[in-house]
């Protein structure tokens, strides 16, 4: 019996289910390769971030396992007391490489990058000029800043100006941030254009390039890459647990920066540091990539393959522009029972809805990999189709 000081939490569990909005977790029960078990069913995944397919890799995986031999399990300490490892270092020393910036810190986690970043660059009496469709990341790093957030529409770097002139005068000083590549919709941020009204106005830049890492640019080198702005863009925020296949964030960009937040990043001084074997695999994934470009060619060769079969099923596939690819549904509840069916197909795509996306925008969002093959994309391709005609969705 629920005690009455929580009864209020029962209702509003009751109140989730009621509208659909429950969340209902999985359990996994091997590595996210195209094809793996989920709640006892071997299904074909088309949900996990592991565009690249580097998360089964042998040589992460070898790189992993010598490192905890030599290093152990876990560094105990935070990175400013007595957790920096050699491997640390050389890992920010191959990502600042990699994507052509001055410097990088690790951290914990994506997520904690923004959080690590935001409120040392920021504080109360400046400004933030945030894309309304921006990370929850972003956003709560943002709130930890104790700046002033103004929110300009989603990917109009003609509304930001717009803002930035009402608003910038009444500051100290102002950041603008946005992520690169949308994660619910699949759309790119014109970085070129922010970037014009940054430097216009004396703005401080960030992006976050969680989904174009590994992605877009030079063999995944990112968004920056990809327009061109290297040692432009003042900040870019990363992780290595999507492309990359592993764990971690990383913040790079210019050095000054860079060395500042060693010294103020309220993550990276009162967190434990990464693991050894988190940190190697890492960097074992830099290096698969620094090699050749054939797997971010193959992920770009599966994501037209299956975005143009999907169109010509009748799917409605957004604004995407990259290998996310939303299912568009509208209904919550009717993307639930999709994401059910495609599941008793065997076929696993979650359904995301309210606060994921917007009220009425719920979806099917599939994440597409380099380790799919032709034939796992026809598997996907027949079970969408057969699964869209029963539920009325597609004709």
């Amino acid at each position: 019996m629920t005690e009455k000081k929580l009864a209020w939490i029962q209702d509003a569990m009751d109140e989730l289910e009621e509208s659909g909005l429950l969340i209902h977790l999985r359990t996994i029960e091997s590595p996210p390769g195209a094809w793996m078990v989920v709640d006892g069913k071997r299904v074909l995944n088309l949900c996990t971030n592991n565009y690249l397919g580097l998360a089964d890799h042998p040589r992460l995986k070898a790189a992993a396992k010598e490192a905890v031999d030599r290093y152990g399990v876990g560094p105990t300490a935070v990175r400013t007391i007595a957790g920096t490892l050699a491997l640390h270092q050389e890992l920010e020393r191959k990502v600042a490489a990699f994507k052509k910036v001055e410097d990088a810190l690790y951290v914990q986690s994506g997520f904690l990058a923004n959080q690590a970043a935001i409120p040392p660059l920021v504080g109360k009496g400046d400004v933030i000029f945030s894309d309304r469709l921006n990370h929850a990341s972003i956003i709560d790093g943002a709130r930890l800043s104790r700046a002033k957030i103004i929110v300009y529409e989603h990917c109009d770097p003609h509304d930001l100006e717009a803002k930035v002139k009402e608003h910038l005068p009444d500051y100290r000083r102002g950041l603008v941030v946005t992520d690169g590549v949308f994660s619910m919709d699949g759309d790119v941020a014109p970085l070129d254009k922010i970037y014009e009204v940054a430097e216009r106005y004396g703005l401080m830049t960030m992006v976050d390039d969680a989904h174009g890492e590994g992605v877009l640019g030079e063999g995944g080198r990112g968004i920056v890459d990809h327009f061109g702005l290297h040692g432009k863009f003042d900040v870019e925020i990363g992780t290595f647990s999507k492309a990359f296949g592993v764990v971690g964030g990383v913040i790079a960009g210019k050095k000054i920066i860079v060395d500042y937040l060693r010294q103020k990043a309220r993550p990276f001084l009162f967190s434990n540091a990464v693991t050894a074997a988190d940190t190697a695999a890492c960097i074992a994934a830099i290096d698969v990539l620094s090699e050749s470009t054939e797997l971010v060619d193959r992920l770009w060769a599966n994501t037209d393959y299956f975005k143009t079969a999907m169109k010509e099923l009748g799917f409605d596939v957004g604004q995407s522009v990259t290998p996310i690819t939303p299912v568009m549904l509208g209904d919550v509840k009717l993307a639930k029972q999709f994401s059910r069916r495609l599941f008793d197909e065997g076929v696993f795509a979650m359904a995301l809805g309210y606060p994921t996306v917007p009220k009425g925008l719920a979806r099917i969002r599939v994440m597409l990999s380099a380790a799919l093959t032709q034939e796992d994309l026809d598997f996907g391709l027949e079970k969408f189709a057969k699964v869209g005609r029963e539920l009325g969705v597609i004709a």
